[in-house]
């Protein structure tokens, strides 16, 4: 019998190999040897475009860090120092306090060969400026810390939506099959604005949810029995949970949260031997643990995580986050300087600057900065102006969404390069402002990603990163 030119030998051979070669097909997936026009256009963990960047480490700063401190130089604040905010227009600011403008706090440098302009609140990362790709003219929507900082992860003001990590995992998975290909390292003073939703896959399977790794105590709670079990049990009840899972599923069809658990059970039983290696952070030597301030009370904590953060990329995770600061209402554990910018922000930069410049050139002497992409954002800016009365200068700044800074640094990049200003006080963006939408096709691009062909199907709509718009930054990539 031969139909379409295919045996009946052929159809039974490739049945008794199929399970084989999906495996098979699988695993070249994960390693981006197969090419992409050999399998359906829906099958996840193949760029549509090369990449440049394989791996991310996103430093997420919560509460606004302000540009005009530290990498957004604005000479002309000296000038109007202490003078009214010269417009008709009524700032959208979250106390809407429009105080007299303010100089800048720390004195600012051109650093390295770039000659790229970085304050002293930030001593160290300022020796590594050639590393760094600044876009000055970041916009926002909300000056409001929840709904802006959800617009930072999501591309959306409000919760629900999956964060950049779980398109990415969703769009090209792990390269490891003992660790979970989004990894989250929160502040251990506390959540962000939002809490976990800002690590929460929305409408994108289950299994694309970050998973968090504590600072202190256990990294992940419940990964080992409470208490010791008789050889071979657990196993036991492994495999008999599988079997009942297995013909749950047989008779009510697929559904994500179970396959979402069982895909978590599998996973957990490889972490129990894996986790504990990866975060052994004493398999460091003295002089890296050092270079990562892991002896300083200071910046252990964050030191830790940034080092936590490259054995994770080592091992093959695709997308660790890293979180400074908690919720909002909390001016003492994170970058919300409302009533004293200078003692906050010395504070904060305190805890991380050393470690962040550790990080790149740790990367960089390892030559994994080739194909790492390092982010570091923050949900908006602060205002030029200070939050006190309209005949006040005082010592605190403001939430500002209209024009702020955040920086990149690796794979792909122009190196100690800026993209985009502020106007003369560095209130607005005037020259190439940058949505979110913008940045994160930028970030998706550099994954070898088409920000307009990652989509999935939720509610009749084939959502996107990007909803509808962004525009990759090409002036800023190699």
């Amino acid at each position: 019998m031969e139909t379409a030119g295919i045996s009946r030998r052929r159809v039974l051979d490739f049945s008794t190999a199929s399970l084989t070669g999906a495996a098979f097909t699988s695993l070249l997936m994960r390693d981006h040897i197969a090419r992409a026009d050999a399998v359906p256009a829906e099958a996840k963990g193949t760029p549509h475009l090369p990449m440049k960047a394989k791996r991310v480490i996103h430093l997420c700063l919560c509460g606004g860090v302000s540009h005009i401190d530290s990498f957004d130089y604005k000479p002309e604040l000296e000038k109007f120092h202490g003078k009214s905010l010269q417009s008709e227009e009524r700032p959208a600011t979250f106390f809407n306090q429009v105080g007299l403008i303010r100089k800048n706090d720390w004195e600012f440098k051109q650093r390295g060969q770039s000659g790229l302009w970085v304050s002293d609140l930030f001593p160290h990362i300022a020796e590594v400026a050639d590393e760094l790709t600044v876009v000055r003219s970041m916009v926002a929507e909300s000056a409001n810390h929840t709904p802006a900082t959800f617009e930072e992860n999501t591309g959306f003001r409000l919760n629900g939506f999956p964060v950049m990590g779980s398109w990415v995992s969703y769009g090209l998975g792990c390269e490891t099959d003992e660790l979970p290909s989004y990894v989250v390292l929160p502040d251990g003073r506390g959540l962000p604005a939002g809490g976990t939703i800002n690590w929460s896959n929305g409408f994108l399977p289950a299994q694309h949810q970050g998973v968090t790794f504590q600072s202190q105590g256990p990294p992940i709670y419940d990964l080992f029995p409470s208490r010791e079990l008789p050889a071979g049990s657990d196993l036991a009840s492994r495999k008999l949970l599988e079997e009942i899972n297995r013909r749950h599923l047989a008779v009510t069809g697929t559904e994500d949260a179970l396959l979402a658990r069982m895909k978590s059970y599998e996973l957990a039983a490889k972490m129990q031997l894996a986790v504990p290696d990866v975060t052994d952070l004493k398999q460091e030597t003295e002089a890296t643990r050092l270079m990562y301030g892991l002896d300083k009370e200071e910046t252990s904590d964050f030191g830790s995580r940034c080092l936590l953060a490259r054995r994770l990329l080592e091992k093959g995770v695709r997308f660790v986050q890293l979180f400074s600061g908690g919720s909002f209402g909390s001016p003492r554990i994170n970058w919300d300087g409302h009533e004293d910018v200078k003692e906050n922000h010395t504070r904060e930069a305190g805890r991380l600057d050393q470690p962040v410049a550790a990080l790149l050139k740790d990367l960089r002497q390892r030559g994994m900065l080739e194909d790492t992409l390092i982010l570091c954002t923050s949900e908006f800016g602060r205002t030029p102006f200070t939050q006190s009365g309209a005949d006040q200068v005082g010592t605190g700044r403001d939430h500002n969404m209209y024009g702020f800074s955040i920086w990149m640094a690796g794979a792909g990049l122009k190196h100690g390069v800026a993209y985009g200003a502020t106007d003369e006080i560095g209130w607005k963006a005037v020259e190439k402002p940058v949505h979110w939408y913008d940045y994160h096709a930028t970030v998706l691009h550099l994954l070898g990603i088409d920000h307009e062909r990652l989509t999935y199907y939720h509610n009749g709509i084939q959502r996107r990163l990007t909803n509808v718009h962004g525009e990759v930054l090409h002036d800023i990539l190699i």
